[in-house]
């Protein structure tokens, strides 16, 4: 579908979250042509990187280095950067949105975005890391489902199990109960043990840590039982 792209501006937010926005036509004649109805609106984030996602961005980059290249340098970071920028804007950028950014000025929800693919590739790829990815990591949610979905223990990395939040009883009952929508992180032995020594508040508390909720991928990679199945 060939579309045309052109640049509004905000004029008013009302209480109710609608926005007004006026935007000019560069040809009156084909819009008027073509019927125009509905608009594709893009939010571009008017905050520049900042100087701490950019440690973050190049701390990520030289583990990854030193892992796959077997040295971290300038030349083998820079290489690395220019690959996984590739993969990023391929594999989670909109078609709309897909172009080349530069990590001394764009916006900062591409940044955050960009850590985010960083710290999913590690631990996908099983990548040790110096510094706790959660300690790294932009949001936390996405971070831990991550670590869910390959099974990584969201604290230090460790191979996990899933940890239910709230008690679900014996395990005869847990296979009976419908897991979609409960809250679980994954944890290694000793993390889960620390988990019940102390309690789930103080142990969330001290790792900074948001429970994910099951849904369905979850719940088939761990083999859990759901409603009516």
């Amino acid at each position: 579908m060939i579309q045309e792209h052109i640049l509004g501006e905000i004029q008013d937010v009302r209480e109710d979250g609608t926005a007004v926005i006026t935007a000019g036509l560069p040809d009156l004649d084909r819009a008027l042509l073509r019927q125009y109805k509905k608009v594709e609106i893009i939010l571009p984030d008017g905050r520049r990187i900042s100087a701490e996602q950019r440690r973050k961005v190049y701390a990520i980059l030289g583990e990854i280095a030193e892992y796959v290249d077997g040295i971290r340098n300038a030349d083998t970071i820079e290489e690395q950067k220019r690959l996984l920028k590739m993969e990023f804007m391929v594999k989670r950028m909109e078609s709309a949105e897909r172009r080349m950014f530069s990590l001394s000025d764009c916006d900062m929800s591409t940044a955050r975005e960009f850590i985010t693919y960083l710290i999913d590739f590690v631990i996908a790829n099983d990548i040790p890391t110096k510094v706790p990815l959660i300690e790294q990591c932009e949001d936390v949610s996405r971070y831990i489902y991550s670590c869910l979905v390959n099974k990584k223990c969201c604290i230090c990395g460790k191979p996990a199990d899933l940890h239910h939040v709230q008690s679900v009883g014996s395990q005869g009952y847990r296979d009976k109960i419908n897991h979609i929508g409960l809250e679980a992180l994954p944890l290694c032995r000793e993390h889960h043990t620390e988990s019940h020594k102390i309690g789930q508040e103080s142990f969330m508390g001290k790792y900074h840590l948001q429970p994910v909720k099951i849904d369905k991928k979850i719940a088939k990679l761990y083999r859990l039982s759901i409603k009516g199945e």
